[in-house]
């Protein structure tokens, strides 16, 4: 080993994460599951999600051994922690060059090492190339891992330990306490027993929201159990596995090695550990004292609104404070759930027949009873599209390739169903590689920016696009088809499936026209207007694109620029407006007000840095910049 003066020169500065100000603005005083879901909205909000292939690179910025075996004549290691001695002689070590598909003995190569198996999210993008789960591994050990979890492994009889490996870590029969499961599990090294504790509980707080569509054991065969998710959102893991957990994380603190590659991999990918940040929020989160009373039950679920293709429900909320959320059933199938008090149920048939309950559920996921039953029957037609769809598609030069999804719906829209496919040719067949899935809500009359993050666009950067990926699916060439789908089901396309669309989207960009109100799965060439390459005028603000803009309006914005803390408003009719909204060009909601000039003239800009904006008023809208 050689760790001598270079380690111990970097401990002063490379002891305190570098956390930028206001990074975690809004934690303070959450304790428990709202603050596992303040931290899941913060570093998620800005994330560029790279292609699987560009780790490797990455890997120079993020995992060279800065702490361990390093010396002046050789910077180039890479920090294997499966294979890596940090009380002994660590065996071998790994250049960036030496990454290999597969090995039959330790020492030959390193690739990358899903810590989370990729067979819990179907190898599915952003999930599939996180920085922060995602890391080189000798590649023997990689494959004898496979997709056993980690954990406490048996010491005898000999027989049941199947691996030991260089650096004291080994493949082992599981002897976690308190575990069902009696497989092998994989147990590392002590000193990265932390590491590796708050990389899993990084992983359940960063894909909150998608956790219960990802593979987990539904309880039947526990002892077969090789993926310890439990499809709750909140605390996420099963019992025996959150325990060991906090056991790792508790006896192997944060170390300098997991303060600098936080650094790093925030310097690539935009976001945090916050675990590693705040090593005691691991505690407040999941050290929590679970009830022991199940919720009330809802006593006056109601239906708010009723249209073609959704009905809204609402309810009154309970005031027990150890209820996490409210389950929803249509005709007696469980469809998704909600923090607040009310919910969207889409996706439904027009002049069809509905009903509905809820659920509460509390953080020891005790339900209550059902709610009251509530029926009612879809519009046969409404105003509104059936569903969100395409509305520009951007193909330019090199990396110039960015997707807008428009949401004219009538409701919020939770995305995590949805996911963005592309078609491939490989010489022989076409074939569509592992989707990119979208997160969060999207207001309605909102759209959003799907970017390629080395995209040279002159109209929008990566802090202004919602998803930023260079997931397979950003990498088109104007010959592949490309869909939005809403779980299997193709719900808007670009192309034609099954052929070279060269000849129709190449070289080109294209601008669906404000006529088309409606998705369709068949590509039709006629509801787009064709712009040359890298053309990109006003992405991101369609949805506002058919409301009156201030000159045509009986309400004037000023002063506009603004460069005070106003922004004020002029007009008759102010004081009637319902709903204020401010957003930036990507569509993301900054600040919502309700009745918001029934006393005053003006709405709050302080706060903004300098830039474009829009100001939505009911069902007009207002371009407005801020100086």
């Amino acid at each position: 080993m050689r760790r001598v003066l270079y380690f111990l020169f970097l401990i002063p500065f490379l002891g305190f994460s570098q956390i930028p100000a206001g990074y975690y603005d809004g934690t303070s005083g959450l304790v428990g599951y709202a603050l596992k879901t303040k931290l899941h909205d913060i570093i998620s909000a800005k994330y560029i999600n790279w292609h699987y292939g560009d780790l490797p690179n990455l890997y120079n910025q993020t995992d060279i051994d800065h702490f361990y075996d390093f010396d002046a004549s050789n910077t180039t290691y890479l920090l294997d922690i499966y294979s890596n001695n940090p009380t002994g002689t660590t065996a071998y070590h790994y250049t960036n060059q030496q990454i290999i598909g597969s090995a039959n003995a330790e020492g030959l190569g390193w690739n990358r090492e899903h810590q989370m198996p990729q067979s819990s999210f179907n190898s599915n993008y952003p999930m599939y190339s996180d920085l922060f789960f995602v890391i080189p591994t000798d590649a023997r050990i990689n494959q004898l891992r496979s997709n056993y979890p980690y954990g406490i492994g048996v010491t005898s009889p000999p027989s049941q330990v199947y691996y030991t490996f260089t650096n004291g870590s080994k493949q082992a029969k599981n002897a976690t306490p308190n575990s069902p499961y009696t497989g092998r599990v994989y147990e590392p090294h002590n000193a990265f027993k932390g590491d590796i504790a708050r990389t899993l509980l990084y992983y359940v707080v960063r894909y909150e929201g998608k956790l219960n569509s990802f593979n987990y054991n539904n309880g039947t065969s526990p002892a077969n159990d090789t993926c310890p998710l439990d499809g709750t959102e909140e605390k996420a893991y099963d019992d025996w596995y959150i325990a060991m957990l906090l056991q790792w994380h508790n006896q192997d603190p944060v170390s300098p090695r997991e303060i600098e590659r936080n650094n790093n991999v925030y310097a690539v990918q935009g976001n945090r550990n916050p675990f590693i940040d705040h090593p005691e929020w691991v505690n407040l989160i999941w050290n929590q004292t679970p009830s022991t009373v199940a919720p009330q039950a809802i006593a006056d679920l109601n239906v708010a609104q009723t249209s073609a293709y959704f009905v809204k429900l609402s309810w009154t909320p309970l005031s027990d404070s150890s209820v996490l959320g409210y389950k929803v059933y249509q005709n007696g199938t469980y469809i998704g759930y909600s923090k607040g008090n009310s919910f969207f149920a889409d996706h439904l048939t027009p002049g069809t027949p509905y009903n509905f309950t809820v659920k509460a559920y509390n953080n020891n996921y005790m339900e209550s009873a059902e709610s009251n039953l509530v029926s009612t029957t879809t519009l046969n037609t409404d105003i509104y599209a059936k569903d969100l769809m395409i509305t520009k598609y951007l193909e330019g030069t090199a990396d110039n390739k960015a997707l807008e999804i428009t949401n004219k719906t009538g409701h919020p829209v939770n995305l995590s169903n949805y996911r963005l496919s592309i078609q491939f040719y490989s010489g022989t067949n076409y074939y569509f590689p592992a989707p990119y899935e979208l997160e969060g809500v999207v207001e309605n009359n909102s759209t959003f920016v799907v970017l390629n993050p080395r995209s040279t666009f002159s109209c929008i950067t990566n802090n202004e696009a919602r998803f930023v990926t260079a997931a397979p699916q950003m990498t088109f060439d104007g010959s592949n088809y490309i869909e939005l789908r809403y779980k299997s089901s193709t719900v808007d396309a670009v192309g034609i499936s099954g052929v070279n669309n060269f000849s129709t989207l190449g070289n080109q960009s294209l601008y669906r026209n404000s006529s088309v109100n409606d998705p369709v799965t068949t590509f039709d060439s006629t509801q787009w207007t064709q712009y040359p390459v890298n053309y990109c005028d006003g992405i991101g603000i369609l949805a506002i694109s058919d409301v009156n803009l201030s000159e045509n309006s009986d309400i004037n914005v000023y002063p506009n620029p603004v460069t005070g803390t106003q922004l004020f408003l002029r007009g008759n009719q102010i004081s009637s407006i319902r709903n204020a909204t401010i957003l930036d060009l990507s569509g993301k909601i900054l600040r919502q007000e309700s009745n918001p000039f029934k006393n005053k003239n003006s709405i709050s800009v302080e706060g903004l840095s300098a830039g474009i904006y829009l100001l939505k008023v009911d069902d007009k809208a207002f371009k407005f910049i801020k100086k």
